[in-house]
């Protein structure tokens, strides 16, 4: 009986956000998959907590194009711990893209997750003015210096801008990454192009643990998890259910929560914690979902097919690609209140439909998200990285 492949060695590098948010917590659930997975694993992390004032972010977004002592942080990790691959999570800015070619000259094999949109775009959401925008895409990123794109600063975005064309213009992308991880169709069509080598970018979504089966319980309710902010479509959405003559369960803390308190088309409930969100979806007739903006990948509609819960979204970016129409959930228009409240009275009013569509919701976590059959995945990457890297022989003989 033959052997199964070696077990992998690797590195993760991740420069933490200083609120703790999905991107942090998908690192950690993938450190403790790979662990279980039979992988040595080894993790550099790098904190914003020394980042405190408008003058501390600038000098951090001047620094981001090389951040030396970032890189040399991860690469005295490397040659402790000697890593088959080293794989980058965030890496801004504190670190900067330039890891991997610190990586590929001590011949390591190298994985970018991607999962924002700062490889090309200022501010990392592909968002101006409150709607998508994608001049920077295939354009220059110094466009972004004009909207004052980072944070609302010219000089920062200036910066973020530097860094982008440093690497585009250097092909750091083509040369020095071996694969890169798109979490949606949707982002890996936006990373090709704006040029990225569309031989190394693989889809794999962030995985998550099972909860188990709802069970079949009566369900009741429309339900928001998120941010209390514009571009998620709060308001849209309060002024829909309005419409609807329904009241949504909101979940979450943010700008707009004093804004939207006492609305009739929304009940604000504040941050509560994992163990009741998950409780609520579970009891929920639906997620809704009306992002303005095209959004990453928001485990938030991972969690819901997990819990056998359809989702109402906005048909924008990745949300489009999660969520079929009449399958799995409804699709409504991005901040069109109407087309929203149309599609929220028709899954609450159709209680046998939105339960045979939390039931394909459910098949679909169990085929693509649930955390065995994406560690394989990510395993698969790591193994396929590895290889292209091997298969580098100039590289291997000069070092360069």
């Amino acid at each position: 009986m033959s052997a199964g492949p070696a077990p992998l060695r690797v590195l993760v590098a991740h420069n933490r956000y200083q609120v703790r948010g999905g991107e942090d917590a998908a690192v950690a659930r993938d450190l403790a998959a790979l662990e279980q997975a039979g992988c040595a694993v080894e993790a550099v992390f790098l904190d914003n907590d020394a980042i405190a004032s408008g003058l501390d972010r600038l000098r951090a977004a001047v620094g981001a194009t090389h951040a030396p002592e970032g890189i040399a942080r991860v690469m005295a990790a490397a040659r402790r711990f000697a890593p088959d691959v080293i794989h980058v999570h965030n890496f801004f800015p504190l670190l900067s893209p330039g890891i991997h070619a610190a990586a590929r000259s001590a011949g390591c094999a190298t994985v970018q997750t991607l999962h924002n949109y700062r490889l090309v775009c200022a501010n990392a959401f592909l968002m101006r003015d409150g709607a998508p925008c994608e001049l920077c895409v295939a354009g220059s990123p110094y466009r972004a210096v004009r909207f004052a794109c980072y944070r609302g600063s010219r000089i920062g975005s200036l910066a973020v801008a530097r860094m982008i064309d440093h690497h585009r213009r250097a092909g750091t992308w083509r040369r020095d990454v071996d694969r890169f991880i798109a979490l949606t169709p949707f982002a890996r069509e936006r990373f090709v192009e704006a040029g990225f080598p569309a031989d190394k970018i693989r889809i794999r979504p962030n995985g998550l643990p099972d909860p188990g089966p709802s069970g079949d319980g009566a369900r009741q309710g429309l339900l928001y998890v998120g941010r209390l902010s514009p571009e998620k479509g709060l308001i849209v959405l309060a002024e829909a259910a309005a419409r609807a003559g329904l009241r949504v369960t909101a979940i979450g803390e943010g700008p707009l929560a004093s804004a939207l308190t006492g609305h009739p088309g929304l009940d604000l409930k504040g941050a509560l914690p994992p163990d009741a969100v998950q409780a609520a979806m579970a009891r929920a007739s639906a997620l809704v979902v009306p992002s303005l903006w095209y959004e990453g990948l928001p485990m938030v509609v991972a969690e819901a097919f997990a819990a056998g819960t359809p989702v109402v979204a906005s048909r924008i970016g990745a949300l489009a690609g999660l969520v079929a129409e009449g399958t799995t959930g409804l699709l409504a228009e991005p901040g069109d209140a109407a087309d929203l409240a149309s599609a929220l009275g028709r899954i609450a009013g159709d209680p046998a439909a939105a339960a045979a569509m939390g039931r394909e919701a459910r098949t679909v976590y169990e085929r693509e998200w649930r955390e065995d059959v994406t560690t394989r995945a990510l395993l698969e990457i790591y193994r396929d990285a590895v290889a292209a890297r091997a298969a580098d022989i100039p590289l291997t003989r000069t070092g360069t």
